[in-house]
């Protein structure tokens, strides 16, 4: 028997090979065993297609293509029916997604040597908030991506059960703990006993006290701290002469966004801020824009933006720097102004833990360990506000990004 374990994520993926009681991840971008969730369509060599880091490699060195991040975002919400241009062709999103998930199949194969058609995939407890039809048919289409590429067994996972199976394997006596999975588009939380009596079962039902999640994630951060930070360098929150009209904003929203910024890149945008740059109290901020979209650098923002976040982790400030859309441009971020711009989202992760313990039907005293992981986990804005949820539990975390994918390969073994 040989099954995979497959962590599909927004920001990040990962996937791993069972067989014989052993589970390993596979190497799937030179020896790393972690790659972006990305694709570069190559126009200048027909055909090609790059993933990972040589993506957004060959996106940072202006080779002339179209970048896809975050594709995971895409489900469950209407843009998993669009279509996107790729080389004067339209192409659905949906296909992408389905190029990506086959190249990580064929990643696993060949570290194996033979086929592999069971897999275990990761998914999140919610890939759309409130609305369970929505939800449903993310995971349908989900499914059938995995049996499109040739997956003819597909089980699916909660990833914070996923992470839980992982964490089991380092602990030395039975707790209760709380697990949270902070991605790159979602956040996950269960409550489930774990221990070293618990590790071989197959069936966790009566281990798994409650699950509960939102479409909250890094990529949400992202696109705040690029609003609150970068954005007013483009013209965000200036005024036009006429009237002082505030400059329409959307366009500043999908640029900030991952899942959208491709659909700015129009020449109707284009055209659009020609005539603002005229009508701008403050033109040369709106020029900035219109390079942005003219030159396809909103990736480029975007990335600067996610470096910084990072850095927010360990650091109280942080330079965003934007030499490649004019010589010396930057911004400083604050650890203060991003906890600021991202108060509402940690907010909700408190409330969803919150609402996990209590359904749970335990006491937040009651909760022995609060396990962090996904890399969003490392805000701190993010850790105190899971941390409030069960003052008195303690904080552990390890293996931020491949925990899910090692918990999914792992079960694939016993499955």
């Amino acid at each position: 028997m040989i099954a995979c374990g497959l962590d599909f994520g927004t920001s990040n993926s990962a996937i791993g090979v069972a067989r014989d009681k052993t589970a390993a991840l596979v190497p799937v971008e030179a020896d790393s065993t972690l790659m972006p969730s990305a694709v570069f369509f190559d126009y200048e060599t027909k055909g090609r297609m790059l993933f990972g880091d040589e993506a957004i490699s060959a996106y940072v060195e202006q080779t002339e293509g179209r970048l896809m991040r975050a594709l995971k975002s895409i489900l469950g919400s209407p843009l998993i029916e669009e279509e996107t241009l790729l080389g004067g062709r339209k192409v659905p999103l949906k296909q992408v997604v389905e190029i990506f998930v086959r190249h990580l199949k064929h990643k696993a194969e060949a570290f194996a040597g033979q086929e592999i058609t069971t897999v275990v995939h990761g998914r999140p407890v919610r890939f759309v908030d409130d609305d369970d039809a929505a939800d449903a048919r993310a995971q349908t289409v989900l499914e059938g991506i995995a049996k499109q590429v040739g997956f003819r067994d597909v089980a699916f996972v909660y990833e914070p059960i996923a992470a839980a199976h992982h964490y089991e394997q380092t602990v030395q006596g039975e707790e209760l703990a709380l697990i949270a999975d902070i991605g790159g588009g979602t956040s996950d939380f269960s409550i489930i006993r774990v221990g070293p009596q618990h590790r071989e079962r197959t069936d966790r039902a009566r281990d798994v006290l409650a699950t509960a999640g939102i479409r909250v994630g890094g990529t949400d951060f992202d696109t705040a701290l690029n609003l609150a930070a970068v954005m007013p360098l483009l013209g965000l929150g200036t005024q036009l002469v006429k009237k002082s009209l505030p400059m329409p904003n959307a366009l500043y929203h999908e640029l900030a966004a991952w899942p959208t910024i491709n659909f700015a890149y129009t020449y109707r945008n284009e055209r659009q801020l020609a005539e603002l740059v005229s009508l701008a109290r403050e033109p040369e901020k709106v020029e900035r824009l219109l390079t942005v979209v003219r030159e396809r650098l909103g990736h480029r923002v975007a990335f600067a933006v996610e470096d910084a976040k990072i850095a927010l982790s360990a650091e109280e400030r942080a330079a965003v720097s934007l030499a490649f859309l004019e010589a010396g441009l930057s911004v400083t971020a604050t650890r203060a102004e991003f906890d600021g711009a991202i108060e509402t989202r940690t907010e909700r992760l408190y409330r969803s833990a919150s609402e996990c313990i209590a359904a749970a039907g335990v006491k937040p005293a009651a909760i022995d360990t609060i396990f962090l992981t996904g890399g969003s986990s490392r805000v701190p804005a993010v850790r105190a506000a899971i941390g409030r949820a069960a003052p008195s539990a303690r904080l552990a975390s390890g293996s931020d990004l491949l925990s899910v994918a090692s918990g999914l390969t792992q079960m694939a073994g016993i499955f």
